[in-house]
């Protein structure tokens, strides 16, 4: 009666592959397995395609599945946006100093120059966009997340200050994690430094054109990141001061997914545009020339 309740299990064979059955498998069982070089592909943060490295950077190291902005260093985005051959670098040797002789901190810099290849933060200088001259300060999260110190400011200080000297347009792209806390009130005091700057160049009538990219917060979105005369952002930047979770448990209240993003701060007026990685380059210049004193003539 309960023999018809309970069947044998079926056997399965497995029938290898061909080439598994092949000369050169067989012959070779322990072939080890093919390594791929490092930094032949990468993995797209958002979308989890991977990308062969240098058709990435053709690209802008935009995702060509999702659009996902990738991150570049301050070398990546001078080369990226000013005309080649013609950036002149500022204030290359000023280099952070442990002031307050913050444990381990001095060791720490020693390490993310090795790591980044820069020796700060941010890397400063003037040259031209589409053959229009300009001042640059450029940002770079890859050297301590990007965090302003006493040297972060200063740079950007002294370039505000060569764009007012020279009467030059001034463009500033911000990445950064916020004030860097091994320096204490020293980069507290940065935040009134910059924008003390900025006030002079607004006084001065000169073109300040401020660029976020993703991450941009606390203290330098505070400083100047938000002082543009003109401000823009990359798709799907994230900047504001005070991180999400941080607000969330503040007014304890859920935050909308795309809370803090560059379409989210559009939307609710603290840009004034959205601009794409592969547009920004040719959008500057058409900005730079419609302010100089060619285009108003």
């Amino acid at each position: 009666m309960f023999k018809d309740l309970f069947q044998k299990k079926r056997k399965y064979a497995t029938i290898p592959s061909e080439r598994a059955l092949s000369g050169d498998q067989a012959d070779m069982p322990d072939r080890p397995k093919r390594e791929i070089p490092e930094g032949l592909m990468t993995k797209c943060g958002k979308c989890g395609s991977i990308q062969y490295s240098k058709e990435l950077e053709k690209n802008l190291k935009v995702c060509p599945v999702c659009g996902y902005h990738m991150r570049l260093n301050a070398m990546e985005r001078i080369r990226m946006v000013l005309d080649e051959d013609t950036f002149t670098e500022y204030d290359a040797d000023m280099i952070s100093v442990d002031p307050l002789d913050f444990p381990g901190y001095a060791s720490k810099l020693e390490q993310q120059t090795l790591k980044s290849g820069l020796r700060e933060a941010v890397v400063t200088g003037d040259g031209l966009i589409h053959g229009l001259p300009v001042v640059v300060a450029v940002m770079s999260f890859d050297f301590f997340t990007g965090s302003m110190g006493s040297v972060v400011g200063e740079k950007i200080t002294r370039a505000i200050e060569q764009a007012i000297d020279k009467r030059l347009p001034l463009i500033i792209f911000s990445t950064s994690g916020g004030a860097r806390m091994q320096e204490s009130i020293l980069s507290l005091m940065q935040m009134a430094k910059t924008s003390a700057a900025l006030a002079r160049l607004d006084e001065q009538g000169l073109l300040y054109i401020s660029v976020i990219t993703d991450p941009t917060t606390g203290g330098v979105s505070a400083s100047f990141a938000t002082l543009g005369d003109i401000n823009i952002a990359e798709p799907g930047a994230v900047f504001g001061f005070a991180g999400r979770i941080v607000i969330e448990q503040t007014i304890r209240q859920k935050l909308p997914d795309d809370f803090q993003t560059s379409e989210f701060n559009l939307q609710h007026g603290q840009l004034d545009m959205v601009v794409h990685r592969k547009e920004l380059r040719d959008t500057l210049g058409q900005l730079l020339d419609l302010h100089s004193v060619k285009g108003v003539e």
